[in-house]
């Protein structure tokens, strides 16, 4: 079983950053693709970025290409959204995921990650 647990949200400013966290549970944490999703209210929830177990590769939706940027610390089984220049429409639940299945790229379809957290709200104020 894995568990997920998302901290670091909160309120900021447009074209200010916040930085979030998830720590996971795990034995096997490091064969783990780690994504970040989003869902505003009243829309679906989105793919936001990714990042492969093997290689640290990663990929980004065009929305946050440029500005956002997913990294992973194995040792300590924590993954990080850096996000920078957040604009209103950022605004949502941001939810980390976890796919065990140690597939060669990462999916930007929440329904290839088996585990979630709660979500942690990011709200940006105009």
């Amino acid at each position: 079983q894995v568990q997920l647990v998302e901290s670091g949200g909160g309120l900021v400013q447009t074209g200010g950053s916040l930085r979030l966290s998830c720590a996971a549970s795990g034995r096997t944490f490091s064969g783990y693709t780690m994504g970040w999703f989003r869902q505003a209210p009243g829309k679906e929830r989105e793919f936001v970025a990714a990042i492969s177990w093997i290689g640290g590769r990663s990929g980004y939706a065009d929305s946050v290409k440029g500005r956002f940027t997913i990294s992973r610390e194995n040792a300590g089984k924590m993954v990080y959204l850096q996000m920078n220049g957040l604009k209103p429409e950022d605004t949502a639940v941001y939810y980390c995921a976890a796919d065990p299945k140690r597939t060669l790229i990462w999916s930007t379809f929440s329904s290839a990650y088996d585990y979630w957290g709660q979500g942690t709200q990011v709200t940006v104020s105009s």
